[in-house]
């Protein structure tokens, strides 16, 4: 073999090797299955949101590709998560939707994490989680000037919860007096609570507040003391988030960071790795298939949260909680180890 024709089987041979990375993403998707993973099992919002984008981004994606739900549950979504950034393929047929707590498991540095979460290419998200804190107006600390000067006891549904961790941090950062009463199973329990006077206050997700209990708010028997989001939520416009009580930036980083998972909620990420073009692709599909109206039809009817991001935004959110200084890592979790 003379050196031409050497340097010619040798292109053949590379071009062959990647045919997917030069094919455009109509192309590569033409006749595809897109598995979207989901980390936890049968049930639950995870579960719920994963399954309806598989129903709706199929027509969006260029080639219009079949799209399919398949459950991988697994120490919280980490198996799911370690996967996709390992194993899966990276050639966009594997998606997913894991633990909204993702990036904050990785600063804290939580055992078994073999992923970089800002590596992550992030599609989009269909909804926040936001959760708020209910306090009975029958308490002196429905402010916040009135919770740094009277003891609010609220429920808790145990260490490393919600209902326990941001009560401690707010005591901690902000000076309330929070008196975290554990035991409670869950956050419908804390708000039993509530109305047999046990306690103040309770956590619960906003979307639970206003499909069971919105009379509490009608009725002026409660308020919403905040409301755990980097930015106000378009139904609450009136309700502080937790870091606009911020005092300094080094609280105003660690609240920020604190919350930052709710603000993840339930998103669909892809492997790294992937070409760009086909992530540009999905995240084209993901925007367009949270307008469809079947999706929206079907939101409307359950009566489901619904506040789409879209995936450059989403990553962002994703890398300044990844990123964040070591001191903040420090100093909450010392906190909450209090």
């Amino acid at each position: 073999m003379n050196k031409t024709s050497g340097l010619i089987a040798a292109l053949a041979v590379a071009l062959s090797a990647a045919p997917s990375f030069a094919q455009t993403p109509e192309a590569f998707f033409k006749g595809k299955t897109v598995t979207i993973y989901i980390g936890f099992s049968p049930g639950g919002t995870y579960d719920l949101f994963g399954r309806m984008v598989s129903r709706y981004i199929g027509k969006y994606i260029p080639g219009q590709p079949n799209v399919i739900a398949s459950n991988m549950p697994g120490a919280g979504s980490l198996t799911a998560a370690n996967w996709l950034y390992r194993i899966a393929p990276k050639d966009g047929t594997a998606l997913g939707i894991v633990s909204q707590t993702l990036a904050i498991d990785e600063a804290l540095k939580a055992k078994g994490i073999q992923y970089k979460s800002a590596e992550f290419n992030w599609i989009g998200r269909v909804t926040s989680n936001v959760e708020v804190q209910v306090i009975s107006t029958k308490s002196k600390g429905t402010t916040i000037e009135g919770a740094r000067s009277a003891e609010v006891p609220v429920a808790s549904t145990g260490p490393g919860s919600p209902s326990d961790t941001y009560p401690r941090l707010m005591n901690d950062v902000l000076g309330t007096k929070f008196k975290i009463i554990r035991g409670f199973p869950g956050s419908t329990d804390g708000l039993l609570a509530v109305e047999r006077n046990e306690v103040d206050g309770a956590l619960t997700s906003w979307n639970t507040m206003k499909s069971t209990r919105m009379n509490w708010l009608t009725d002026k028997r409660a308020v919403l003391f905040v409301q755990y989001v980097t930015q106000r939520s378009p139904e609450l416009k009136d309700v502080p988030t937790l870091i606009e009580f911020a005092n300094n930036d080094a609280d105003r980083k660690l609240l920020t960071f604190a919350v930052s998972s709710a603000e993840v909620g339930r998103s669909i990420l892809a492997p790294p790795g992937l070409p760009a073009d086909r992530v540009a692709a999905l995240r084209t599909a993901f925007d367009a298939a949270m307008k469809d109206p079947d999706l929206l039809a079907e939101i409307e009817k359950a009566k489901l949260d619904f506040e789409p991001l879209g995936g450059a935004e989403l990553a962002k959110i994703i890398k300044d909680t990844a990123d964040v200084d070591q001191d903040v890592v420090t100093r909450i979790q010392k906190i909450l180890a209090d």
